[in-house]
């Protein structure tokens, strides 16, 4: 559908005004392309301020099982960032644009209900457990513990994920760090400077300072030593703010003036 694939080039704020309702009508629509109705739901995740009506769409899909399971999975994963940015909002301004705080609460739990539920499918329950963590409730906990306890690489993956965003998790965070999975090192990396973990700087310094890290756990290191240390960070970046390769040495300059930033913010606290 040219509408979605014109949106998927811009950013969210550069939509059409009536986006909700392109990605709405393609959702609602059983007989259209699967390809669509993905991508449909992928960009509903770009729309955290969305409305019932598309957030209520969403959660349909991954409650239904007429529906693909790749499809319920890309729904349950569009619906972090709207439970995210409801979480962070608390509803204190009622002009803000967002769901109400009925839709809110009826997500939640219905997504607890749907993880809890056997005989949901695999793919579909991990999703549902890395959309829901976006708004952190008692439950995930003992999700997450059994998720990374599994010993299915799949599911250690989606807890490391997780562990970005419930606190309690700095030993497990630690031991992710040494995983030779990529994917897994760079989930690991992104929640140790969520958590301003200092006891992963070892690791991350060595990150920064190995040829052989991936491109990706690179990036998410340089934003997490700024993070963790803004008062050494700098230093550690200054190589890095000079490589040949141009996105790592942005990539690196920004988190030095990033870096000073906090810095100064600490000395003007300690006065």
């Amino acid at each position: 559908m040219f509408e979605l694939i014109s949106m998927e080039k811009l950013p969210p704020w550069e939509w059409p005004e009536n986006s909700e309702q392109i990605l709405l009508g393609v959702l609602s629509d059983p007989s259209a392309d699967q390809s669509d109705r993905l991508l449909a739901a992928e960009l509903a995740g770009e729309l955290p301020a969305n409305t019932d009506e598309l957030a209520g769409m969403l959660l349909s899909i991954v409650q239904s099982g007429d529906e693909s399971e790749g499809l319920r999975a890309r729904a349950a994963i569009a619906l972090g960032p709207t439970l995210e940015y409801a979480f962070l909002s608390d509803f204190e301004d009622p002009d803000e644009e967002m769901i109400t705080e009925d839709m809110y609460l009826k997500i939640k739990e219905s997504l607890r209900e749907l993880y809890m539920d056997g005989t949901v499918p695999e793919e579909v329950r991990r999703r549902i457990l890395e959309g829901s963590v976006r708004s952190p409730q008692d439950w995930h906990r003992d999700a997450i513990h059994g998720a990374y306890a599994s010993g299915q690489e799949d599911w250690r993956l989606t807890a490391v994920f997780c562990m970005r965003f419930v606190k309690g998790f700095e030993d497990q965070i630690l031991e992710a760090l040494e995983s030779e999975d990529p994917d897994i090192l760079y989930e690991a990396v992104c929640a140790a400077g969520n958590w301003e973990l200092d006891a992963a700087w070892p690791r991350l310094t060595a990150f920064l300072a190995s040829e052989k890290t991936d491109k990706d756990v690179l990036f998410a290191a340089i934003e997490a030593v700024t993070d963790i240390r803004p008062q050494e960070a700098g230093v550690i970046l200054v190589d890095l703010a000079d490589s040949e390769d141009e996105d790592i040495a942005e990539a690196a300059t920004e988190a030095m003036l990033m870096a000073e930033t906090l810095s100064k913010d600490i000395d003007f606290d300690e006065e």
